[in-house]
């Protein structure tokens, strides 16, 4: 089952709207729930994101498959799930904070953002300047 271009933009608006209707419900006090289910629109995303990811990354197993063709593509698949897990965690640790289940200082919370940007920047940087030598 593969998905248009056209159906993940809509998936991904979808949610990403359904998050921020939530967000401002919870921000204007009108809503009186919990920042955990504030995210769960988020949380679903992600989860569709990481199965999708470990489905092709569990692709790679199956018998008859050359190692040899797509070694940059497993590089940058765990790279993707490696960046998923980050923003899981700093979504976890946001709520938590949020909710008074931690008394952890924010600068804390903010780890797992700050290693994904700066990953995220070493990848752009390799991918602008890295040149082939075949």
């Amino acid at each position: 089952m593969r998905m248009s271009l056209a159906q993940r933009v809509l998936l991904t608006w979808l949610f990403t709207l359904l998050f921020l209707i939530m967000l401002v419900l919870k921000l204007d006090e009108k809503a009186p729930w919990n920042w955990f289910l504030i995210f769960i629109p988020v949380w679903i995303f992600d989860t569709i994101l990481l199965v999708m990811l470990v489905v092709k990354m569990a692709g790679r197993c199956k018998s008859g498959f050359d190692p040899r063709n797509g070694s940059q593509n497993i590089k940058k698949k765990a790279w993707y799930l490696i960046a998923m897990l980050l923003k899981l965690a700093f979504c976890l640790a946001l709520c938590a904070k949020l909710q008074g289940f931690t008394t952890m200082k924010l600068a804390y919370v903010f780890i797992p953002l700050w290693a994904l940007l700066i990953g995220g920047m070493i990848e752009l940087g390799y991918n602008i300047f890295y040149i082939r030598r075949d």
